[in-house]
């Protein structure tokens, strides 16, 4: 079954590159707002949302592309057809950054990923 594409997209209010790349492409930034863990080897990214000790889940990723200051994007190993990305913008009204999400779901799990990917903004407008 094919997926759907989805695409989320959120004004940052910042002005500041250097504070939002890497907050989308490192993995100390990536664990502030999409997991509670994730670490690179490589193009491999792997993402933990739990504790170790307790109930977790894990997830590998492989980055298939990277491109400074613009976009990052990886596959989720186990769903290699499909990708999620995620791309800055600067805005041409407000020349704040616009960060541009793209993903993939089946249909009936679509609210629950708007949900997540609400849930992830929210983290990522504390960080």
């Amino acid at each position: 079954m094919d997926k759907k594409k989805v695409i989320y997209e959120r004004e940052l209010h910042s002005r500041s590159a250097k504070i939002i790349w890497p907050l989308i492409s490192k993995p100390e930034g990536l664990a502030k707002w999409i997991a509670d863990d994730v670490d690179r080897t490589d193009d491999l990214l792997e993402f933990t949302w739990g504790v170790p000790w307790r109930h977790h889940e894990k997830r590998t990723a492989k980055i298939i592309e990277e491109s400074p200051m613009s976009h990052f994007r990886w596959a989720w190993e186990d769903d290699s057809s499909y990708y999620v990305e995620l791309r800055m913008e600067r805005s041409d009204i407000t020349n704040d950054y616009i960060l541009t999400i793209t993903d993939f779901t089946e249909s009936d799990d679509e609210e629950w990923l708007n949900a997540v990917w609400d849930n992830n903004f929210e983290r990522l407008h504390h960080a």
